[in-house]
């Protein structure tokens, strides 16, 4: 196995890279897009455009690393605009941020397939296995994108800030944030990514009445405050758990209860952030005084 720069000369033979190594992003996966025509690689039929934070060395493989370039990154872009429409953007978008361990390879390939094929509809042809791949890829993306946009809770802090936790399948952020930022514009809130280690941040004072303002990326927060949010929660937040607890509580008929329905429309992996779902203190007396 070698792993090259991608601005070396490469002999023709073993030493061409059959994987090019882009930094996990889109504009990186972008950029390796470009050096692959750049490079003439595009008919290399074994060629793979895998994250690196997803490589796994192999003793028959080279590698090349790709650098982030935001010009080559733009280009690609317009191009594939040119090619697929907004929609189609779209689709590539959503199945590069399923984050399957294949998928930049399966993203080239349709790009390929488009610049080879510019007048055909590629994204319905179906019956080509990597767009197939793709079409369920983004409809199990917007499945979990609709879930996020239902189950997320928010819970007030000190800071007056409304701050929720997730932890979805897929990276999901990027798409959701825009259906917060246009039904929130009165108050500071955070959803913040725990599987990924980053998060998105509304600042209320930064908009105006017909501007919302531009959502911030955030990272690095307290550790102990993302294993126990409640250190923070405001008093009023402390109240309101409570009251919705107990009404979650009292509200459920126990001859009626159908836990499998109920966990095919709320998965139970999304119960641990839902304050309905924690344990209320005194739950035993109420259940035995109803």
């Amino acid at each position: 196995m070698s792993v090259l720069s991608i601005n070396q000369t490469y002999s023709v033979g073993h030493l061409t890279p059959n994987i090019l190594l882009y930094e996990p992003s889109f504009e990186g996966w972008l950029s390796a897009v470009y050096q692959v025509y750049e490079r003439k690689l595009q008919y290399d039929q074994s060629l793979q455009l895998i994250a690196e934070d997803q490589y796994v060395p192999s003793l028959i493989s080279s590698a090349a690393h790709v650098t982030t370039d935001d010009e080559q990154a733009q280009r690609v872009l317009v191009k594939l605009n040119k090619l697929l429409g907004r929609s189609g953007m779209r689709q590539i978008l959503w199945g590069f941020l399923s984050e399957k361990p294949n998928i930049g390879t399966t993203l080239f390939h349709i790009v390929k397939y488009a610049i080879d094929h510019p007048k055909r509809q590629v994204l319905e042809d179906l019956g080509r296995l990597e767009v197939l791949e793709l079409a369920q890829t983004v409809k199990s993306v917007h499945r979990e994108k609709h879930r996020m946009e239902a189950f997320v809770r928010f819970e007030h802090t000190t800071d007056d800030i409304y701050f929720a936790r997730v932890e979805p399948d897929f990276n999901v952020l990027p798409i959701i944030g825009e259906h917060f930022r246009q039904r929130y514009q009165d108050q500071h809130w955070a959803i913040y990514d725990l599987a990924r280690g980053y998060g998105i941040y509304y600042d209320k004072s930064q908009s105006t009445p017909s501007h919302p303002a531009e959502l911030q990326t955030i990272t690095n927060l307290d550790e102990a405050v993302l294993r126990n949010p409640a250190s923070i929660h405001s008093v009023d937040e402390q109240r309101y758990q409570r009251f919705w607890q107990g009404y979650f509580t009292n509200v459920n008929i126990k001859e009626r209860k159908n836990t499998r329905l109920h966990r095919q429309h709320m998965p139970q992996r999304y119960w641990k952030y839902l304050s309905e779902k924690q344990i209320l203190p005194n739950a035993d007396y109420l259940e035995k005084k109803r």
